[in-house]
């Protein structure tokens, strides 16, 4: 059911969701361990802006992303390597996956006992120790499922991927995008249900392995 360009559409996803979870994922970390230990002015603002993407149409998002980065955008040194690139669709879909990645991250943080780290920290750890040998180990299967809904979010990702390097076959040109264009061919139901079936491999593919990992950090 489906042609060399939609397994192009296939596998230019898969690379796209995971450079944007593997890129993502420190930076989505460290920003859930801010909001879930520290207290500081402004940490509301913060908050609102990490989750401002899902509350933003993907659309706009889109289009402040090629405001910044289009050819007469604010950041338009960059342009050349964002803009109708693949690697703008990456950083369109991790940005729209960072705030489902916090989230997931922030709350498995917030359920480890803070007396465990301070316990750690009266015997001479410093901070940078306690979390990587309490905090992140005991926070790890939140982590597991935080980089599982970015990557799967990531995967799915539409409004501001079209928005921002468009839908060019073999170079910008996600699942998602190829089912919207096939959607206005004539006579392309198969295609269009092969994507969509192939989808649904990704994603129940995606939760499993999450739900194995999970099982396995937990042992």
């Amino acid at each position: 059911m489906l042609g060399a360009e939609e397994w192009q559409a296939v596998l230019l996803s898969l690379r796209v969701a995971l450079v944007a979870t593997v890129v993502s994922l420190p930076l989505a970390i460290w920003v859930a361990y801010i909001l879930a230990r520290k207290d500081f002015a402004g940490k509301t603002l913060l908050n609102g802006l990490v989750h401002m993407p899902l509350v933003l149409p993907p659309v706009v998002t889109g289009y402040l992303l090629l405001i910044l980065f289009g050819g007469n955008g604010w950041l338009g040194g960059f342009g050349g390597f964002f803009a109708f690139r693949w690697t703008g669709a990456a950083l369109a879909a991790a940005i729209m996956a960072f705030p489902l990645m916090v989230r997931a991250i922030r709350l498995a943080i917030e359920a480890v006992e803070p007396g465990l780290e301070d316990a750690a920290s009266t015997l001479g750890k410093s901070r940078w120790a306690v979390f990587r040998t309490i905090t992140l180990p005991l926070a790890l299967p939140g982590v597991l499922a935080g980089a599982v809904l970015g990557f799967a979010k990531a995967l799915g990702e539409f409004g501001a991927t079209i928005t921002f390097v468009a839908a060019i076959p073999g170079q910008t040109q996600t699942i998602p995008s190829a089912i919207y264009g096939l959607l206005q061919v004539p006579g392309a139901e198969p295609a269009v249900l092969g994507l969509v079936l192939v989808s649904i491999v990704l994603a129940m593919g995606a939760l499993i392995l999450s739900e194995y990992l999970a099982r396995k950090v937990r042992g």
